[in-house]
């Protein structure tokens, strides 16, 4: 008799257990993607059944960073804590410092509710593990940052801004900070290990992203507005399964990209306004010997039914591509007319890039009137690198099986440039309804390049 009710007592925990709620209490949901290559299904985090902590609990008051500050740390490890959870920003201006995500973290702004970022550099120290322009190192943290997370959200109709007194400054590039970059280059090019590539000093002046989701998986941005950053806006760096939509993306400054995904694979970006200094969206993966080490492409990336309004391209791929991007999608996006654009599709590399760029798809495009034209590739862009370090090891990039269609503009300089090298010619570019009411020169100008097809 004791054995089976042993017995009964164990079948009885099984069937508890089986039944028993995830324990983080956040679900995954799975966004499916048409593309014109297999996308695998996107997992993005669900927090609807997850418990609230509004800062105001937790301290936070309006105009004082340091305790709004507090009250989100707070409220974040009580969500992360408890397993899952939705960190609320109530109405109203919040001054702070840096944000830095936890696991299973909802960070949600009421309609209403301003998160301003303090423009005092030492409120983003200690130096984190971050990159710059495609190298790892030790920089200022990102603004929001995430670090190894799992299922992870910032939702919300509210703002996140940043105040720009100091980085605006830094958008210089004095010898100083040239001298920096020389010495981050050095370090990289041989491999030096991360501890040694400590970038905060008085002189480098290598200003953080607004928000960095480095080495995250199941990310979802949904609905806020960003305003301002100092550098790139969202970069999600050797991340996967992310989400971002509805947001509205306004950053005019030095290397203000709306997007860059790098090393990222399994991306969505839809529904979304961009009006940037820089591209809209700009698709990396890694510069060099680090992303030859790191050896991890960016794969699987589509955007669609986006506004751009300003910012040099639609979507620019590169110059950062040492690891590859191949399976890229371009679909029903829209430059308003008046914006101050040079390619819908720009694709870039050098020498010292190797990596590679394959399966690139972009269609049914509409935009105004085109600084340059609407497909550019070009394989010798090293702007301010170019007389300032030497290459140290030269490996090319090929580029092959491009294909645009349906896209329209306005007035441009050019349908496509294709300035291929030599001894490895662009392959396979297919374009295919893609005009422009007006050309000012030639329609296709082209430099190594290998079976281009166009069909008007």
């Amino acid at each position: 008799m004791k054995k089976i009710t042993l017995c009964f007592a164990l079948l009885l925990s099984l069937v508890f257990l089986s039944f028993k709620k995830d324990k983080s209490g956040v679900t995954l949901q799975e966004v499916i993607v048409k593309a014109p290559f297999e996308m695998p299904a996107i997992k993005i985090p669900d927090f609807s059944k997850c418990e609230e902590f509004s800062i105001a609990d937790f301290g936070a008051v309006k105009g004082d960073k340091e305790k709004t500050s507090e009250a989100i740390n707070k409220a974040i490890a009580k969500a992360n804590k408890a397993g899952g959870g939705t960190v609320v920003i109530p109405e109203g201006e919040w001054l702070m410092k840096k944000i830095h995500f936890k696991s299973n973290v909802n960070l949600h702004l009421n309609k209403g509710a301003v998160l301003l970022f303090s423009e005092d550099p030492n409120d983003y120290l200690p130096a984190v593990s971050s990159t710059w322009e495609g190298y790892e190192c030790y920089n200022y943290s990102p603004l929001i940052y995430a670090y190894k997370c799992k299922n992870i959200a910032i939702t919300g109709e509210g703002e996140l801004k940043a105040k720009m007194d100091v980085w605006q400054v830094w958008f210089a590039r004095p010898k100083a900070h040239m001298e920096s970059l020389k010495r981050l280059y050095y370090l990289a090019s041989y491999n030096k290990p991360l501890k040694e590539r400590q970038m905060v000093n008085d002189s480098a002046h290598f200003r953080p992203q607004f928000i960095q989701f480095n080495r995250c998986e199941n990310i979802l941005m949904d609905g806020v507005s960003i305003t301002n950053s100092p550098f790139w806006t969202i970069h999600p760096f050797l991340s996967k399964d992310v989400v971002l939509r509805n947001l509205k993306v306004y950053a005019h400054g030095h290397n203000n990209d709306g997007v860059d995904p790098e090393m990222s694979q399994n991306v969505l970006i839809e529904n979304c306004i961009f009006d940037q200094g820089d591209d809209a969206i700009a698709i990396k993966s890694g510069s060099n010997q680090d992303a030859w080490r790191l050896h991890t492409p960016s794969k699987n990336i589509v955007m669609r039914n986006c506004t751009v309004k300003n910012g040099h391209q639609l979507v620019a791929i590169g110059s950062e591509l040492s690891g590859g991007i191949e399976n890229v999608f371009i679909d029903n996006c829209t430059v308003v007319d008046g914006a101050k654009l040079n390619h819908l599709l720009f694709i870039k590399t050098n020498e010292r890039r190797g990596g590679f760029v394959n399966n690139i798809h972009m269609t049914n495009i509409t935009a105004g009137k085109i600084d340059a034209g609407i497909l550019g590739i070009e394989t010798d862009v090293l702007y301010q690198w170019r007389d300032l370090v030497p290459t140290i090891e030269r490996k090319l990039t090929p580029i092959k099986n491009v294909y645009l269609e349906n896209v329209k503009a306005t007035d441009v300089k050019f349908i496509s440039r294709i300035l291929g090298q030599k001894e490895l010619p662009v392959e396979n570019i297919f374009l295919k309804n893609v005009h422009a009411d007006a050309v000012q020169g030639n329609q296709n100008i082209h430099e190594n390049a290998v079976n281009f097809e166009n069909k008007n």
